[in-house]
């Protein structure tokens, strides 16, 4: 069964985004009224003759559960369908299989690092290049571009130095080229920034993040707004099985449902947090958009709207060893990979989320030994600030 259709459904234009959160796909049950839409565990469908197709047939081809999900994202992204995967890494990689074996990929030099090794360790072995540069100047992108160049593959707000992209510059390279223009909005979620409305092909989550919300689902997602677009990667994704399944999908539309609060909360969390370290004598920089030391400051404030984002990343001037006692000695910052949730998350980039990253290039694209990545979650700013004192003074 393709999914097209169902997921294409969209909410009035009036409704504002946290009530199409709310109400998008989480229609009443028909059957009992319940208000929250009942989980469809089943893995199969019976049909209505052989050969006569109903709205399901298996769950790796539709499942209502996965469609009521990619139904409220679809119209939370502004597109004109969603997919939902098994993990943020399913769904990039779902991108990469629309490319064919001589292709060629620019992609941002500021990445996550399971994306770093998909590109360089997994599709190289397809014979399919990859170009890392600075996303935020349009001048390499361009210069990076070649004949084979069939996918521009960016970061909202950069994983881990939080650049920010000139999104609309990058379609305006991309699309007189033909080239596929794709970006990870991760960090920056749809509550504060909706790519496709600037012009972007793809937009991907890793839903495991603030679309979940609460660290206890894995998944990813796509919108696009072009139909055909939409058709062709859920052709991949029905022919390769990477699907969310039924009971993810659930916890992860229960979460959109508060997903704009919990992200304009934490982002006012991050901001107060990025203003403190930015005067502690022990810290070396901070890298936060809502500063306005950050270098594309007041594009981001363009770009993201209600909120800078609660990614902040600062770095000390210490050894590796050092900064490694600092994110050990935390006490409500969880010294863990990931981030999103409403507990906050501390981790070093260089031994953990970007450690597949060769080291030349950690060296090359400024992922010191120094770096802390916070992912600041619900807490009260202050209780978050003195364990951030306490951890950089004991250590």
């Amino acid at each position: 069964m393709s999914e097209s259709s169902s997921s294409k459904e969209t909410c009035p234009a009036q409704d504002s985004f946290r009530t199409r959160a709310i109400h998008v796909g989480n229609e009443l049950d028909p059957a009992t009224g319940a208000v929250v839409p009942p989980i469809h565990l089943a893995s199969t469908f019976r049909q209505p003759g052989a050969g006569v197709w109903g709205e399901f047939d298996y769950s790796r081809s539709g499942n209502p559960t996965r469609t009521n999900l990619q139904k409220t994202l679809a119209s939370l992204e502004g597109g004109c369908g969603a997919l939902a995967f098994s993990s943020g890494m399913a769904a990039i990689h779902c991108v990469t299989m629309l490319l064919s074996s001589g292709d060629h990929v620019v992609a941002g030099c500021d990445l996550y690092g399971g994306a770093y090794r998909l590109l360089h360790k997994i599709c190289n072995r397809s014979g399919i290049g990859v170009t890392l540069v600075d996303m935020t100047d349009v001048d390499q992108v361009q210069a990076a571009i070649n004949d084979n160049t069939k996918l521009i593959w960016a970061e909202t707000i950069g994983n881990p130095r939080l650049s920010i992209p000139d999104l609309s510059a990058l379609t305006a390279i991309a699309r007189p080229k033909k080239i596929l223009t794709g970006v990870d909005n991760t960090f920056g979620t749809p509550a504060l920034c909706r790519p496709l409305e600037q012009g972007m092909d793809i937009v991907m989550h890793s839903a495991t993040k603030y679309l979940g919300g609460h660290s206890d689902c894995l998944g990813g997602t796509l919108a696009v707004a072009d139909p055909k677009l939409f058709d062709e990667l859920y052709y991949v994704q029905n022919a390769t099985g990477a699907v969310l399944d039924p009971l993810s999908c659930f916890l992860v539309s229960r979460g959109l449902k508060t997903l704009d609060l919990r992200v304009r909360a934490q982002s006012e969390t991050a901001l107060q947090l990025a203003l403190w370290l930015q005067d502690h004598p022990q810290v070396k920089s901070v890298l936060y958009p809502g500063l306005p030391s950050h270098p594309q400051h007041d594009r981001a404030g363009k770009t993201l709207q209600g909120g800078f984002g609660a990614m902040l990343t600062f770095e000390l001037d210490g050894t590796l060893q050092q900064t490694a006692r600092v994110c050990e000695s935390t006490r409500l910052f969880h010294l863990a990979v990931s981030l999103g949730a409403v507990e906050s998350l501390i981790e070093q980039p260089a031994t953990m989320s970007h450690a597949s990253y060769d080291a030349a290039d950690r060296v090359k694209f400024g992922i010191t030994d120094g770096l802390i990545r916070l992912s600041v979650g619900l807490e009260s700013f202050e209780d978050l600030r003195d364990d951030l004192a306490n951890a950089i003074r004991s250590a």
